[in-house]
């Protein structure tokens, strides 16, 4: 069903102010869950409203949260989340590293115990609008146990997303927004609401062996997602480990904390005028995105694109034509509008 995506917006706000948060938080969360859709990335959109409330309404995230500043100085903050909704939480972090970051030229925030971040994309994206570059290493400890190590069967690391963003003068920022695995665990609850196979290479099934059916991920005993690259993507995940859950104090991947799902973000902010005018960073960067453009393709038809490029694209195309929700998602989505009393059919 296509929806436009301001009637979308509105209902999931409708939802988020029922489950108990206040006006301008469920406004919040329901700008960064569409915007994940306009942009493509419906792992990380709608499809987690009915999740996210039950979250709410368990205590396993918090409506209403404000860091709380456990260090800070003038370039370093460690800050809780204390559980938190992480397009909240995540968006004031952000905030506080660009401040700093304006002040000092470089600042570098350690976000623990959020809760689900959603796309962390939207974070490196509100840097490059303000000028600065970012790094972000994020991982899940407990309940975001998803991805087997390399040579391994078993489930031991998080997803572990890691972004970063560049502000393009005249284009689109560059962000790059990915992960140390071969897939997310929303493209799989995609895939499964559905009813389509995963891509090759993507997950494993409690054996080993490879699966293309998106239902054995979640199967008893479990399958799990194959890392990017091989032992280069094991690898890369680890030390998104190391920084997004031990150094900031949010614990690496635990079965211990598998009641609920918790997102450590460790963040580097750099303010390109502390380094050189902003007039040269952009030339170099514009005559470097130039070049790599002008590499022959390895079809006719085919492009460059730069990170980022692909998700202004699909917005572009879904602001003109709507969001495409598949109906598993929305008979979901319409089961908690029933259980809060929000009238889905007044909005879509």
């Amino acid at each position: 069903m296509l929806i436009p995506h301001d009637r979308l917006k509105s209902l999931t706000s409708a939802i988020f102010s029922a489950a108990g948060c206040e006006p301008d938080e469920a406004a919040r969360v329901a700008h960064y869950l569409v915007q994940s859709n306009l942009v493509g990335h419906d792992s990380h959109g709608v499809i987690r409203i009915p999740t996210y409330v039950d979250f709410l309404k368990t205590g396993k995230v918090i409506a209403g949260k404000k860091l709380k500043v456990i260090l800070e100085n003038e370039a370093i903050a460690v800050v809780d989340g204390e559980f938190g909704l992480g397009q909240s939480v995540g968006e004031q972090a952000t905030q506080l590293g660009i401040e700093k970051s304006r002040q000092h030229g470089v600042s570098v925030i350690a976000l623990r115990n959020s809760g689900h971040l959603g796309r962390i994309g939207d974070f490196p994206l509100m840097a490059a609008r303000e000028g600065l570059l970012s790094l972000h290493w994020v991982n899940t400890s407990g309940a975001g146990i998803l991805v087997a190590p390399f040579g391994g069967l078993e489930r031991r690391l998080s997803a572990c997303p890691i972004a970063a963003g560049v502000p393009i003068e005249n284009g689109p920022h560059m962000v790059l927004d990915m992960s140390g695995c071969m897939i997310a665990e929303g493209k799989v609850r995609v895939a499964r609401n559905q009813g389509v196979p995963v891509p090759d290479g993507c997950l494993i099934d409690a054996q080993g062996q490879p699966t293309n059916d998106p239902n054995v991920f979640y199967g008893d005993p479990p399958g799990a997602i194959l890392p990017i690259a091989g032992h280069k993507g094991s690898g890369l995940t680890m030390i998104a480990e190391m920084l997004g859950g031990a150094l900031t104090g949010s614990q690496c991947s635990n079965p211990k904390n598998a009641d609920r799902v918790v997102n450590g973000m460790l963040s580097i902010y750099l303010d390109r005028k502390f380094f050189l005018s902003s007039e040269d960073f952009s030339s170099e960067v514009n005559r470097f995105i130039a070049w790599v453009k002008t590499s022959k393709t390895t079809t006719p038809e085919g492009e460059i694109l730069m990170p980022g490029e692909i998700e202004e694209r699909t917005q572009t195309n879904r602001l003109a034509n709507g969001i495409d929700i598949d109906e598993t998602t929305l008979q979901q989505i319409e089961e908690k509008c029933e259980m809060l009393g929000v009238t889905m059919s007044e909005y879509v």
